[in-house]
């Protein structure tokens, strides 16, 4: 899966091999939306003059599209020759790689469907983040928090202010990073609610509770804030400093003493308006307005989403929020993070630009025409993020990174105001993609720590501006930002842990989990590229291995997949909050194009279709048996109902008659894997047995036999996966080559049509029956996925296929049910 440093030279649904030569292509490994721009980067270490390239698809290996004008790009690093392959035109769905001079792209998929999920997916590292109860060790943590510090009369009391996530891969906490990570994803699920699922309970257990899974996140870190605020005028930003550092541990095993006892407390740091020196280093608080503001932005927003759900609590959010903002209005000013044996913290410079969210939303909440004014003349105060179009800018020095006052400005009603707040994002795009010009990747973003938390700011802002004016002219810039995340990028890397799995992502971030064999951090967005100046001077940093990236670094910028490198590859919670606008409104994009998708899912894969029809589909399944076959062809003939099979590469091979009856008969006819490999343990589920490349190579074998068999494996992506049994990483790597896993509805006892009377999980055919026509009456079959084996060992004598499958077929027909083939009842 890892690091291949050259070509994937490759022929028609073969892995081929690696070369390990100097030419790349650099794609977006999760995908494109078929209406999105779509441009990937050619990179040779010769100087290459590349003429033309291809579009191929990954199935046929057929040339698709050919390109005669590749656009020439600036350098990096010891590249010589760089293009930009532009292959918008394409907007087939399928399964492509791109071919240019003598390098083969990695496999990538054009579909609506290629951001599904991964709203949600962000939201794993955000629990793994939690403290309090940590739902990844399901276990608590920094249970006696804290101790007040800097307050002027309670300093040295205990305060409740449990809760919260932890911000890095240290276990500190910050309202500054906090607030905009719970603001930023109660933007993200009002402007998209339907990307959003509800797959965990409120604790972040395994459990649906009827309350969107980023709500419950919402709610985390809200409760937080509140308790951070207990009272009118009186705010604390920060738990634990950097005494925290003392090497690698798991929440729940901190036990670092700041003066209260070992695991007995942290400080929990007041906001005094004044600097606060501990150790050697000050920090430069001017005054508490930044804070103040992130917390009235906060309240005001929380009051909305939250009335739906916890409407006692929304009740009293809006009132805080008031309180807050006036708070800051008395006490301008900056107020920064605190370090004691370090220089690092988070330098915030700016504080207007909380002000003004905090003034816009508001007046967003209550119509309150002061609001407006008072947002208007805080904006005025920052027209541009300074950041952007700078070519440095010291840690979170402009923060927060984009300016979402300005947006909600911009979308007023009073033209003036909206016009000039217009003019001020357009402002900013316009520095970025100045910068931009001549970068190959067309990024703008200076490689500063966390650049990529800046990359997805800009995103974000190029999707807003468009979003309110119509104005496509920043629409490539903004399809390269979000191709950078998923591995369009010199390093041709994800920035994202696990996503996609099927691709090249980091798979060493810092944390305490992969330096203590505890996991990894799913879905966390890590740092980023970094200046090489920045990564030299910083402290305590160095390689624990050879770079596999060393080809790909310049001398001015560099990024290490290595748990050592904490100033490239340590996973943010912040950053990762960040993502949820942009994700959550590219899977949305996808699903008003694709229409909604209402098929119900298990580890990955369609368990239902949609329930709010009366329909059912007929899947049957075979290895190397057929016994079945000529019984039920004529059953679903009689019926007038088409099947959907799939089958092993033993069978077709077997069994080629059966295949093209099948096909004349107008049914669907897709793959069952070609060795019929056991994917994962039966003890064990999320232990997988193959590795991607056994998975790809056996079903690029069994497409190959299909082709040969008359099948277009274009249009048969549809797999249902040997003995009906797979993960979640099984899911992943299918969906990566633009395969959707489908299975059975459980519950009604079909899939057992194939056990013998010796068996523990024996089923008769009229146990079967009976127990189906029970779930149809207790709560219906809409949906159904009722699968079948074609063929049965010869000791089971009682076949279903002869004595009930004709009579359960005319019995649910008769009850208002049609039979749907898989392809349109999941929506292919």
């Amino acid at each position: 899966m890892k690091k291949i440093v050259g070509a994937l030279v490759a022929g028609a649904l073969s892995l081929g091999t690696a070369v390990w030569g100097g030419e790349w292509i650099r794609v977006n490994q999760l995908g494109y939306l078929p209406a999105s721009p779509k441009v990937a980067v050619y990179m040779s270490d010769e100087a290459i003059d590349l003429e033309s390239y291809a579009l191929v698809d990954d199935c046929t290996g057929q040339e698709v599209m050919r390109f005669d004008t590749p656009r020439a790009a600036g350098l990096w690093g010891r590249m010589q020759r760089m293009y930009r392959l532009d292959f918008t035109a394409c907007n087939r769905p399928g399964t492509y790689r791109l071919r240019a001079g003598d390098a083969l792209s990695p496999r990538f998929v054009i579909g609506n469907r290629v951001y599904d999920g991964t709203a949600d997916f962000i939201l794993r590292y955000m629990r793994q983040q939690r403290c309090g109860f940590n739902p990844f060790e399901r276990d608590s943590c920094h249970t006696h928090d804290g101790y007040i510090v800097y307050h002027p009369t309670r300093s040295g009391q205990h305060i409740d202010v449990r809760g919260g996530w932890h911000d890095a891969s240290d276990q500190l906490q910050y309202v500054t990073t906090s607030a905009n990570a719970t603001y930023q994803m109660m933007f993200a699920y009002l402007k998209n609610p339907g990307a959003y699922g509800d797959a965990y309970d409120a604790n972040g257990l395994p459990g649906t509770n009827g309350i969107p899974d980023i709500v419950d996140e919402i709610k985390w870190g809200l409760d937080w804030l509140n308790r951070m605020n207990p009272s009118k005028g009186e705010m604390y930003n920060q738990i634990a400093d950097d005494r925290d550092h003392k090497g690698f541990k798991l929440p729940s095993q901190d036990e670092i003493d700041y003066g209260w006892g070992k695991g007995l407390g942290r400080p929990v740091y007041y906001c005094s308006g004044e600097p606060q020196v501990r150790g050697e280093f000050t920090n430069a608080t001017t005054g508490v307005a930044s804070t103040a503001g992130k917390y009235a932005s906060c309240f005001a927003l929380g009051a909305r989403v939250l009335a739906d759900f916890y409407p006692a609590m929304a009740d009293t959010l809006l009132a805080k929020a008031r309180d807050a903002y006036r708070h800051g209005v008395e006490h301008p000013g900056v107020c920064q993070t605190a370090s004691v044996v370090s220089p690092y913290i988070y330098e915030e410079c700016n504080w207007t630009d909380d002000m003004e969210l905090a003034a816009a939303q508001l007046y967003l909440s209550t119509g309150e025409p002061q609001f407006l004014n008072e947002a208007v003349e805080y904006g005025r105060f920052e027209p541009v993020t300074p950041w952007m179009g700078a070519d440095s800018a010291r840690h979170y020095q402009w923060y927060p990174f984009i300016n979402l006052g300005h947006y909600h400005l911009a979308g007023v009603d009073d033209s003036r105001v909206s016009r000039e707040f217009t003019r001020n994002l357009r402002s900013g795009l316009e520095r970025v993609r100045e910068r931009a010009e001549g970068n190959p990747f067309l990024n703008g973003v200076p490689a500063i720590w966390c650049s990529n938390n800046l990359t997805v700011a800009v995103a974000t802002q190029c999707r807003l501006y468009r979003e309110l004016t119509g104005d496509d002219r920043y629409r490539e810039m903004e399809a390269a930002l979000i191709d950078w995340l998923f591995g369009c990028n010199p390093w041709g890397t994800s920035m994202i842990t696990e996503l996609p799995l099927w691709g090249d992502y980091p798979i060493d971030p810092h944390t305490p989990l992969i330096a203590l064999g505890a996991g990894t951090t799913v879905g966390g967005l890590v740092d980023g590229p970094v200046y090489a100046s920045i990564f030299n001077n910083l402290r305590g940093v160095r390689l624990s291995r050879e770079d596999p990236y060393a080809p790909f670094q310049s001398a001015e910028i560099v990024y290490h997949d290595d748990m050592q490198d904490y100033s490239t590859n340590e996973p943010t919670m912040d950053g990762t909050a960040s993502l949820s606008y942009l994700l959550s409104s590219l899977q949305q994009e996808g699903a008003e194009a694709a229409g909604p998708d209402r098929n119900e899912y298990a580890c990955g894969g369609i368990v239902r279709t949609d329930r709010s029809k009366r329909q059912i589909s007929l899947v049957f399944t075979a290895a190397d048996k057929n016994d079945g076959a000529r019984r039920i062809l004529e059953t679903l003939q009689q019926c007038g109902v088409k099947g959907s099979f799939f089958f092993t590469g033993e069978f077709y091979e077997r069994f080629p008659q059966t295949i093209a009856q099948l096909i004349q008969a107008g049914h669907y006819v897709g793959a069952h894997s070609d060795g019929h490999l056991l994917y994962c343990a039966w003890e064990r589920r999320d232990s997988t047995l193959v590795d991607r490349q056994q998975f790809e190579s056996d079903m690029q074998a069994i497409y190959g036999r299909m082709s040969r068999a008359g099948i277009d494996p274009t249009q048969t992506r549809i797999f249902v996966p040997p003995y009906e049994y797979y993960n979640e990483t099984i899911a992943a790597w299918a969906r990566g080559m633009g395969l959707r896993i489908v299975n059975f509805t459980p519950g009604t006892w079909t899939n057992a049509d194939y056990t013998t009377p010796d068996m523990t999980n024996y089923r008769s055919s009229r146990d079967i029956y009976n127990r189906v026509m029970e779930v149809e009456k207790r709560e219906g079959l809409n949906g159904h996925i009722l699968l079948f084996h074609l063929g049965t060992d010869e000791r089971r004598t009682d076949k279903f296929y002869d004595r009930y499958l004709e009579r359960l077929i005319r019995t649910l027909q008769k009850r208002g049910y049609t039979f749907v083939a898989l392809p349109e009842a999941v929506g292919e």
